[in-house]
């Protein structure tokens, strides 16, 4: 009899984190490996945000705080929703926890019974089915081609829903695409999700601030009458270049967030006390910093999609947000080249040409690869030529 739980056999490893564990194995070999496969920006934490850090240790808040986040905290998280989303919320409205991902795995874990059925997009980012299935749910995978700009359409999610339906999940910015809703988009969506009363939606909001477009950005919970069931979900992490400090966010119904509550206190408890002072400065300190990286951001989307549209067999959309691309290769996946899948396709092109990079089918969409463009132009330039120089490998 085995000691693992049923439960956690439903479930598989994250590939994204794999991809980024092997590169830094093959780094340690002595490989020259570019790695396009980690979600992290590669600027630095600003000064004013480490300072603050400091400063909270410096001054003994050092300390076990509020389960689900601080006053001061939460205060900063009220306002940033109310300036920036046109979004009201009380404290108890808020939830604080040790990055986004457990926020959305405590929402889950609160929320799902088993058969309740989550609806996701896919491409997908991998984690979403994996916490689905260990809270007891049930993933609704609908598939949003390369032709509909990879995103969910009214038409498509009227047809997936069903009587167990419990949430919607929306990532705009998504990862692993960079494809983002806009405002008459999404208002369409609300529209089909009006009818159901018995949907909540979980909106994935966590690179807001990479964005490309023109337009003012739009999240669901913005519609008022879909507010009262959209739990709206953000962070540090991206924007302000924080991954490793581990501090996610999310406005919500207050029985939602006392749910939440609850597991994080018989989970985790507080996040990091210090993490925590930092993030407080990063929603209220300034902001500049944001916009500078996000246009290096969009220059490395250009370069990166144009070298991509030049490699004979590879296509890719030029996304509006985030930091990843999401180019086919499914014109490479044949007889002559002796590659069947996507899977193929980033196996041969990490061990000839030690470029790391994730497969589409990890995503829910197969025949694509994801890169991340969040390092630098140096690399990318030379990442670029290695791409290409392995699929002129393969005619």
């Amino acid at each position: 009899m085995s000691i693992i739980s049923e439960s956690l056999k439903r479930i598989k490893p994250s590939p994204t984190i794999a991809v980024s564990q092997k590169a830094r194995e093959l780094r340690a070999a002595g490989k020259d490996v570019i790695g396009l496969g980690a979600g992290e920006p590669d600027f630095d934490t600003p000064n004013n945000i480490k300072n603050a850090a400091i400063k909270a240790i410096r001054g003994g808040d050092t300390k076990y705080t509020a389960v689900d986040g601080t006053p001061a905290l939460k205060k900063a998280i009220i306002k940033k929703f109310k300036k920036e989303n046109n979004l009201k919320y009380s404290e108890d409205e808020i939830t604080v926890g040790t990055g986004g991902k457990q926020v959305l795995y405590n929402a889950f874990m609160a929320t799902l019974n088993k058969g309740d059925e989550v609806i996701i997009p896919a491409p997908f980012w991998v984690s979403y089915p994996d916490m689905v299935l260990l809270a007891g749910g049930k993933p609704k995978i609908v598939k949003c081609n390369e032709y509909e700009n990879f995103k969910l359409t009214p038409a498509k999610l009227k047809k997936v829903i069903s009587k167990k339906t419990k949430w919607l999940i929306l990532n705009s910015p998504s990862n692993p695409t960079g494809a983002s809703y806009t405002k008459s988009e999404i208002i369409k969506l609300s529209k089909v999700l009006t009818k159901y009363k018995r949907i909540h939606i979980l909106s994935d909001d966590i690179y807001e601030h990479i964005s490309y477009e023109k337009s003012k950005y739009f999240t669901i919970a913005q519609i008022s009458n879909l507010k009262n069931r959209t739990l709206t979900m953000n962070g540090v992490s991206k924007s302000y270049a924080m991954t490793g400090w581990r501090i996610g966010y999310a406005g919500g119904p207050k029985e939602i967030i006392k749910a939440i509550r609850k597991i994080q206190s018989q989970s985790t408890s507080n996040p990091s006390s210090v993490s925590q002072a930092a993030a407080v400065e990063a929603l209220n300190g300034t902001q500049k910093f944001i916009k500078t990286r996000s246009k290096e951001f969009k220059k490395r989307r250009d370069f990166v999609v144009n070298s991509l549209n030049k490699i004979k067999g590879i296509n890719c959309l030029s996304p509006n947000g985030a930091f990843y691309v999401f180019p086919s290769c499914k014109k490479l996946l044949n007889k002559r080249t002796k590659l069947k899948t996507d899977s193929d396709f980033v196996k041969k092109l990490l061990e000839k040409s030690n470029i790391a990079v994730v497969q589409g089918s990890a995503f829910g969409l197969p025949g694509y690869f994801r890169i991340s463009y969040a390092t630098s132009m140096k690399k990318l330039k030379l990442a670029m030529l290695r791409i290409k120089s392995f699929c002129e490998s393969l005619e």
